[in-house]
């Protein structure tokens, strides 16, 4: 038998689901299970990337066999030898022994530390920047060391904008007869598995996951597919912050993760009485209990707050077994840029506050409170006020990290630019025609104004080429673009000028309306064909009234609005990594350096205003 799943027309996923396993690499606990991902690309030349662990090996060549159809392969992909994803490539080798193996020089040092071969395979060395053609396929192959292994590699499908991402942007968890991420409630019931997944097998590397994050950035991807979890082709900017967050050590969220070691309960008290108090002043937190909640747990809510308290008896002189092994692994992992109190409990000599925050001496960026509450064997109400000192300047601190550190730039004006992001503007594909020359440009204002004749109106911005074909042909196509529209879109249409570029070469998904201007069909679910009857000058945009000639839907597909657009498409300014002060235009992230910026100053890449940059430094 076999089971596989269609990604692309010649993109095949041919894995595995492990639901056995207790925990993986030894060490973590997977309830929900394991994928164990490998792709096939069916090209002119057919393509495997990478293979499986042996636990799915029987499905794994199935799978392999039923969509190969009685070919041979050409090439086996190996982007990293954790045996998780190499263990049955010498298996595959025996069924296709002239199968190249393309990897980089280090993976092929570790193949053969891993296997020994009667006969040598057939290798295709690769180094960064490498391009493989597969016919139709154009494959660059990306170096990533340290993301976990030093031999790791990542490959870039440019024609479908695909990149196998290696163990960057996987999961724990079984995919339940998914692929994709978006087919699934993800934040609900899969992103848990994907900090506690990246914090405790990727977490220490977070310089090497910026060094990708860097080099992922120079391509336009559409698609993820990781060798752990669901392959992804919507909202992959949502998912890609969170690696930023991680991999910068910048908490996601405010609050106070509270992990407590208690023998005889009284420690287990105290813990609980400062989340109660922190609760009253409105300060989220999270409990954890060391000795009976795995540390990969603890290591992965530490990845997401703000703040610490840590809770131990003293134990044989030191520290609480389990709470020893959480916080060394939690230091093992380089955490960083975190505020941390400690409570120390013991009945003849309570020393672990001072044990518990020495095996943070190595770590970056932590700020430690000054009050330690230390209790001998239980909490007396005389310590209450201790308690309350305590909880006051964990409050303290957490109003000073929790201040907004962004400048408004019209913080003496009675008119806030972000109010104004909360009417629900949608974004729209504008496209127009002079002659044999087509254009377009992203908008953001369009509206229905009349239904009996109906008439729509759309603002455009002076600065763009469509804006004047609009003005001299008096005809224009509104594509309604869907929350599924790529960034790559956006950056396409939005950040560059038709008067330098013709931006419909090589691109698909677009076909003519009745009036033989161009519209968009992969990422839009309606187009509209008007005729302009009336322009206003509005100052930096005209406001064009239009009669309707044609309207089609498309698809049931939602519709994007630009809310939607800054939460989920657009990649967050990654100022942690800029260490400048200047200016972030919210639209695009081009970032102005310098104190002041001045009024009339237009982005680049978006042609909007002073009005939509923030101050960051």
């Amino acid at each position: 038998m076999y089971c596989t799943k269609q990604i692309k027309d010649d993109l095949v996923w041919i894995g595995g689901n492990d639901r056995r396993l207790s925990l993986f690499e030894g060490v973590y606990s997977v309830p929900k299970g394991v994928s164990y991902n490998s792709y096939m690309l069916k090209n002119k030349k057919t393509i495997i990337f990478d293979t499986v662990d042996k636990a799915v090996a029987e499905i794994y060549f199935e799978n392999i066999e039923k969509e190969l159809d009685g070919k041979k392969p050409d090439y086996i992909i190996v982007h990293h030898m954790e045996p998780d994803h190499s263990a049955t490539l010498k298996q595959l080798l025996c069924f296709y022994p002239n199968i190249t193996i393309v990897c980089s020089q280090k993976i092929e040092s570790m193949i053969h530390q891993f296997f020994d071969f009667a006969k040598q395979p057939n290798f295709l060395i690769v180094k960064e920047g490498d391009v493989l053609n597969t016919g139709n396929h154009e494959l660059t192959f990306v170096m990533a060391p340290m993301v976990h292994w030093p031999e790791v590699m990542v490959s870039y499908d440019k024609t479908d904008k695909i990149l196998f991402s290696a163990d960057a942007f996987g999961c724990f968890g079984a995919l339940n007869g998914a692929i994709f991420a978006d087919e699934v409630d993800f934040d609900k019931d899969y992103m848990d598995e994907a900090r506690r997944y990246y914090c405790n097998i990727v977490g220490k590397y977070g310089p090497q996951v910026q060094a990708l994050l860097k080099k992922a950035a120079t391509l336009d991807i559409e698609y993820i597919c990781p060798l752990h979890g669901f392959v992804w082709r919507n909202r992959l900017g949502d998912f890609i912050e969170k690696y930023q967050l991680w991999s910068t050590y910048t908490p996601e969220k405010q609050g106070v993760l509270i992990a407590y070691a208690s023998v005889y309960g009284h420690t287990a008290i105290t813990a609980e009485l400062i989340a109660t108090k922190l609760r009253d002043k409105g300060i989220e937190t999270e409990m954890f209990d060391v000795s009976v909640t795995p540390a990969s747990e603890i290591i992965s809510a530490a990845f997401k707050y703000s703040h610490f308290v840590f809770a131990s008896t003293t134990y044989n002189a030191g520290i609480f077994v389990t709470m020893e092994e959480v916080l060394r692994d939690l230091a093992a992992h380089n955490i960083q840029n975190r505020t941390i109190g400690f409570i120390e409990n013991g009945s003849w000599a309570a020393t672990a506050g001072k044990l518990m925050k020495e095996i943070f001496a190595n770590c970056k960026n932590l700020k430690f409170l000054e009050k330690t509450v230390s209790i001998k064997s239980s909490l007396k109400q005389s310590q209450y006020n201790d308690i309350d000192e305590f909880i006051n300047e964990i409050s303290t601190d957490f109003a000073t990290t929790t201040k907004n550190n962004t400048q408004s730039l019209n913080a003496s004006s009675k008119i806030e630019n972000s109010a104004f992001f909360k009417i629900s503007y949608g974004l729209y594909l504008l496209s127009a025609k002079d002659g044999e020359k087509d254009n377009a440009c992203i908008i953001n204002t369009a509206q229905q104004i009349t239904d009996n004749p109906k008439r729509i109106t759309v603002s455009v911005n002076k600065e763009t080429f469509t804006h004047d074909l609009v003005l001299k042909t008096k005809k224009f196509n509104l594509s309604m673009l869907t929350e599924n529209t790529p960034f790559s879109i956006f950056q396409h249409f939005g950040f560059n000028c038709g008067r330098n570029i013709n931006k419909f070469a090589n691109t698909e998904g677009f076909s003519r309306s009745g009036n033989n201007l161009l519209y968009m069909t992969n990422y839009a679910n309606a187009y509209i064909s008007a005729t302009v009857e009336n322009a206003i000058d509005c100052g930096t945009h005209t406001l064009f009234i239009a009669s309707v000639d044609e309207a089609k839907t498309i698809s049931n597909e939602a519709s994007l609005t630009y809310d939607y657009y800054f939460k989920h498409i657009k990649p967050k300014p990654q100022v942690a990594q800029a260490k400048k002060k200047g200016y972030v235009c919210k639209i695009c992230g081009y970032f102005y350096e310098g104190e002041t910026i001045p009024q009339d100053f237009i982005c680049p890449l978006c042609k909007h205003g002073v009005q939509d940059f923030e101050y960051v430094g």
